[in-house]
């Protein structure tokens, strides 16, 4: 797995939506996003590039949102904290993965204080 990148200075893209995929297209393999009834080759490209923008925003995010989440399960604040092994196992990832994600999550954290508050729980 890629190790995250933190990208504060640069602005986020918005990608294009990812459309509902109805049950039964997303049954059939050979469906994907309806891409495959492009028949227009400049259309196919400007729609799967779209895609590939949206999906690799999404995954960035989920990747930011995975590593805030280590951070607050290894928080040593808690009393159930967690070792990065134990965030490894959970995350399939390997021990020094797991620490570097904990470390990019406490960056993360670090650098939302004041704009979006870590831990609802906790007082403003």
């Amino acid at each position: 797995m890629a190790e995250p990148t933190p990208r504060r200075n640069e602005p986020r893209l918005r990608p294009a939506p990812l459309l509902f995929e109805p049950a039964e297209a997303a049954a059939d393999p050979e469906h994907f996003f309806d891409l495959e009834s492009i028949d227009d080759p400049r259309a196919l490209l400007t729609r799967a590039t779209e895609l590939t923008l949206a999906f690799r925003a999404a995954t960035d995010r989920a990747v930011e949102f995975q590593a805030i989440a280590a951070a607050q399960l290894a928080d040593p604040r808690r009393f159930d904290r967690l070792t990065p092994a134990d965030i490894a196992e959970r995350a399939d990832w390997t021990e020094d993965y797991a620490k570097k994600m904990v470390e990019f999550g406490r960056d993360l954290l670090r650098g939302t204080e004041g704009s979006v508050h870590a831990n609802p729980a906790d007082p403003m």
